[in-house]
């Protein structure tokens, strides 16, 4: 990692693990396999911010140590990489293993639940589902009727969360990923 860590992807360890090595990781992981509109990639980064917001929007109230563990969702991917999920149904489960054994480390590493909770995780899929949508048919060419048979249609939302649809640059992303990750971070008291 730019970090100077080395991470076994066999043997994830916590401390192996660093937020900016994540956030320069998922900034410049595209997600649609790059298949989006617009000058930028939609990164993986962006994709976690627009979770997090929907998050937000489903569970108001939720602990800050869910909503960190929801934000968090597809940290793996800044090793791993952001793949669809037809080739990762191909690919079986050897991606998935070691999918979430990076993901767990990271929730270690963050003094979350690893496994995540069912309420992360179920929060997580539901959130991630609507940003599904979105991206669909705002940056991936689907129509809605395509995207509501593969994710069913979200609800309406505010448009701060329809303003997370437009594509930023790598550095952007990562500074907004770390800023969100700070402000859902409780900090240390000595």
């Amino acid at each position: 990692m730019l970090s100077g860590r080395r991470l076994n992807l066999l043997d994830p360890s916590p401390l192996d693990i660093e937020i900016e090595d994540i956030a320069h990781g998922l900034a410049r992981v595209a997600r649609w396999n790059g298949q989006t509109l617009g000058a930028q990639i939609y990164s993986v980064a962006q994709h976690s911010l627009l979770v997090d917001a929907i998050a937000g929007h489903f569970a108001p109230s939720i602990s800050m140590a869910t909503r960190r563990a929801v934000f968090l969702h597809d940290a793996a991917e800044y090793v791993i990489g952001d793949i669809i999920s037809p080739f990762k149904s191909v690919i079986g489960e050897a991606y998935r293993e070691t999918e979430s054994r990076i993901l767990e480390a990271v929730m270690r590493r963050f003094e979350l639940p690893a496994p995540m909770t069912k309420i992360a995780h179920d929060l997580a899929k539901k959130a991630d589902r609507a940003a599904a949508y979105l991206e669909a048919t705002r940056l991936a060419g689907f129509s809605e009727s395509e995207a509501n048979d593969i994710f069913g249609a979200p609800p309406p939302f505010a448009s701060p969360i329809y303003a997370l649809l437009n594509p930023w640059g790598a550095e952007e992303a990562k500074s907004r990923f770390l800023t969100r990750f700070a402000e859902l971070t409780p900090v240390a008291r000595a």
